[in-house]
């Protein structure tokens, strides 16, 4: 160990003679990486070599797509930045929507992407392709190891930028820069980034602190930034401080402990209505770490609730996130932690003594319940043969306190964000808004790479499902016991709900025809349970928990229950001027 220690002080403090597939790892091993998902391949199989023994762990996955699913959860469990890598090519290409997925997400990612060797770059060879022009638009930057000896170099500026910006970062590598030899010394990422940027403007803050301290109706809400920055006490100070409301931002339900006096819930598509009627009359509005997305702040349940006329102070890390989507009367480049800590002290500094406001918590607690008799009554209608609402709730009941959920994208797991609730950071890992199916179930294995001694559930359609089941294989190989709750209406039915709602009810590549979900997952080594009954679930999911097992429970809901639609704002009621495709007109219903 002594030895090991000394060669490892060497090469942190002067050159020294290695190859480069050495220095890769070396860089790796000082940022902190301990696993790395993928597709073993030939391009990279000098450094995939060394992962052993520098005691990194290589996650073999079924579908490259999976590893930046799960390198997304797993960095935003555990806070490290998530590393993937595949083959040249095809390898690096399936990891275009998951990587995509994570850049609209924030997450700081390092994808390893070998390319084409340098000798035969542009006669379109074997698994040839321009990798940095595909990922450009969807990465924060693309690094291109423009020689062996940079390697080490590129690397730490991929993840400086990774770590800066909040987002992916492609470093690209010819296939045949990992051989050769360079003299270079590893350092420790103190040398080369900086994470902590601090509160921001003081001058502001104290416009922030004056607005709020005059404000009549403030509300707060909370975003992935609180989560991530460690922030939710100093919301609280705030929001205690004050006896302001409470709202999280859309799938962020983690961002603010539920069972909190002033938790009102999550704003957006199939939220919180407490939360909603809260903010609909704001005179301030404090938006913490977040960016206050289109989408996350639409009207919902027929409720125009983002007020037009507040004043609104943002706060987030990403100086292009300030009034990009709403104008704001203070915006502040700050880390969300940091700031709601100054801004806590300064309110009591300018406020102090400052009694809770009884009449406030009385609204608050009155629209809780309200909301929450909604929740339950919509539950317990009866369903052929289960109602998916009434799912979702005995599926929350079971849950213990600690478990990480993760969220596809579709009907059931988008009307779950109605019902899921947390009372800690680091628990809510949903697809967000790039919306794409087959996230849920790869994040969780990610998710619990992160955090073993957590319960991880995914909720994931049965749609969403066929995209990502394969990962099972994954999870009983590497022996990650996560739990799928396989929704099964045997439909597309977010898209379903469309079809109802503006097609009249006429089906087009809706319906799904499945096999047994449980069947099959005993069949690839994991437990496999069907559920038909609403009390058969509660105890369904405690078992699966408690068994340590990759387990998938095949839940059989009511495909006729549907959610609103999903985007009804971008929708229009069919017109058609051909006189062929004229009973299809809605005029002619």
């Amino acid at each position: 160990m002594a030895k090991v220690e000394k060669e490892l002080q060497q090469i942190q403090t002067k050159k020294v003679k290695m190859t480069p597939s050495e220095a890769i790892v070396e860089t790796l091993v000082a940022e902190g990486v301990k696993h790395i998902s993928g597709i073993l391949g030939s391009a990279f199989m000098d450094m995939l070599d060394l992962l052993p023994e520098a005691g990194i762990r290589f996650i073999g996955v079924r579908h490259e797509q999976s590893a930046a699913h799960m390198a997304d959860a797993y960095t935003r469990v555990s806070g490290v930045a998530g590393v993937v890598i595949g083959q040249n090519g095809p390898g690096i290409t399936n990891m275009v929507t998951s990587v995509a997925a994570a850049n609209q997400a924030h997450t700081p990612m390092v994808v390893i992407s070998p390319s084409a060797g340098t000798p035969t770059v542009g006669w379109d060879g074997f698994q040839e392709c321009d990798q940095v022009s595909v990922f450009k638009a969807i990465t924060k930057e693309t690094v291109r190891v423009t020689h062996p000896s940079r390697v080490a170099d590129c690397l730490r500026t991929a993840f400086r930028i990774a770590y800066a910006e909040r987002g992916p970062v492609l470093f690209d590598i010819p296939r045949d820069y990992f051989y050769g030899e360079l003299e270079d010394v590893i350092l420790e990422p103190h040398q080369y980034r900086v994470d902590n940027r601090g509160c921001g403007s003081l001058e502001l803050i104290d416009k922030a602190v004056e607005l709020l301290a005059n404000a009549k109706n403030p509300v707060i809400i909370a975003g992935r930034g609180v989560v991530d920055s460690d922030g939710i006490e100093a919301v609280k100070e705030i929001a205690e401080h004050l006896t302001t409301p409470v709202a999280v931002s859309y799938m962020h339900n983690d961002a603010f402990p539920a069972n909190h006096a002033l938790a009102v819930g999550p704003i957006g598509y199939m939220g919180s209505k407490a939360a909603m009627y809260s903010l609909k009359d704001a005179d301030v509005v404090l938006a913490i770490g977040t960016r206050l997305s289109v989408f996350g702040t639409l009207p919902c349940y027929d409720i125009d609730y983002f007020p037009k006329q507040a004043k609104i102070i943002q706060v987030d890390i990403n100086p292009r996130n300030i009034a990009r989507t709403h104008p704001v009367e203070v915006g502040i480049i700050g880390d969300a932690n940091a700031a709601s800590v100054e801004i806590a002290k300064r309110l009591k500094e300018k406020t102090p003594n400052l009694a809770p406001n009884q009449e406030t918590l009385r609204q608050v607690a009155e629209l809780k319940a309200q909301w929450e008799k909604e929740l339950v009554d919509l539950a317990m209608v009866d369903g052929n043969p289960i109602n998916p609402r009434r799912a979702l709730l005995e599926l929350t009941k079971a849950l213990p306190e600690n478990t990480i959920v993760t969220t596809d994208i579709g009907n059931v797991s988008s009307t779950a964000n109605a019902y899921l609730k947390f009372n800690n950071g680091r628990q809510h890992i949903a697809a967000l808004t790039f919306g794409n199916t087959g996230f849920a179930y790869p994040s969780a294995l990610g998710a619990k790479l992160a955090n073993p001694n957590s319960p991880v559930v995914a909720i994931v359609g049965d749609g969403a499902w066929g995209m990502s089941l394969h990962e099972v294989s994954t999870a009983v190989e590497e022996n990650i016991p996560v739990v799928a709750c396989v929704f099964n209406n045997h439909a597309w039915c977010a898209e379903k709900k469309n079809q109802v709602d503006f097609y009249n009810n006429r089906f087009v590549g809706a319906d799904i025809e499945n096999p047994d979900f449980a069947e099959v997952a005993r069949s690839m080594g994991a437990v496999g349970v069907s559920v038909d009954r609403p009390e058969d679930l509660g105890p369904a999911v405690q078992k699966a928990i408690e068994s340590g097992k990759p387990t998938v429970i095949d839940i059989h809901v009511d495909g006729t229950q549907l959610a609103p639609p999903f985007r009804k704002d971008a929708l229009k009621m069919p017109v058609r001027l051909l006189p062929k495709y004229a009973h299809l007109d809605h005029r002619n219903w």
